[in-house]
């Protein structure tokens, strides 16, 4: 186990063991509030670990057993008007998680409102512990879900679940979660962590750029028609064809052994 918690982090912890990066929102009392800070601490561990080789897949949970996190700061969104509404920070934030090169996931220790559940969207995968809950709540306080949620929501649960969940504000129990599709899995809270390890341990063994290009194409491609998308499908793997992994991964096959891509 590596840590790589850089002394001016006061809303994160964050370790590093076999490759992958564990993030820990870390404002307790606030149950894991997103504010300001937090969000540049984010933004800024994002930042070192893209560069960073030694991280391939990161990992993202609340500190505590009650909230992976409880939505953004209602007493900075009190203050909140029309420049930081244009200026869109935690979707954009939210955005650049959507887009990050390597694999992500959320593992859901407790209560995932609002921003918090915007947080989790923005990652490849989702899973929660049984206790967990999620929701979008916001239309309570007079506002929308912004940092992606009526978009994110939809392409997940579908259109009628996604309004349903926002235009009620109701929140979901970890069961009906996975039944939406919302979350993949749901385990106990002792097994979180290690079943979030084991997903991305998996994940990391496989071709990292196929890995990467997966990511590429299968979103933008949701988010067009189908001829379009399995065009992106078919330059992917036009590139695929010509790198070392796809010529380790099929040797490795024929010769009935685990491939290896050399931690890339």
């Amino acid at each position: 186990m590596t840590d790589q918690q850089p002394p001016q982090l006061t809303t994160l912890r964050t370790e590093v063991t076999d490759r992958i990066g564990t993030i820990t929102l870390h404002r307790p009392e606030q149950r894991n509030a997103l504010n300001a800070a937090l969000l540049a601490e984010l933004s800024a561990v994002l930042d070192a670990w893209e560069a960073d080789d030694s991280v391939q897949g990161i990992v993202i949970t609340g500190s505590g057993e009650k909230a992976f996190a409880a939505g953004a700061d209602i007493a900075e969104v009190a203050a909140w008007g029309l420049t930081e509404g244009l200026a869109s920070t935690m979707q954009r934030l939210h955005d650049r998680l959507q887009d990050f090169p390597k694999p992500t996931l959320a593992a859901l220790n407790g209560i995932a409102m609002g921003g918090g559940l915007e947080l989790a969207m923005s990652c490849d995968i989702r899973i929660a512990a049984a206790e967990a809950t999620m929701g979008l709540p916001e239309v309570g306080l007079g506002v929308l879900p912004s940092a992606g949620g009526t978009q994110r929501l939809s392409r997940l649960v579908g259109t009628g679940r996604a309004l349903e969940m926002i235009l009620t504000g109701r929140a979901l129990s970890a069961e009906q979660a996975e039944r939406y599709g919302l979350v993949t899995s749901v385990v106990s809270a002792a097994e979180l962590l290690p079943t979030a390890s084991e997903i991305m341990t998996t994940i990391l063994a496989k071709g990292p750029l196929a890995i990467r290009l997966a990511k590429m194409v299968i979103a933008p491609g949701h988010d067009t028609d189908q001829r379009t998308g399995l065009l992106l499908e078919q330059l992917a793997q036009t590139l695929l064809f010509t790198t070392e992994d796809k010529a380790e991964g099929t040797a490795a096959f024929l010769e009935k052994r685990a491939p290896d891509f050399g931690g890339r």
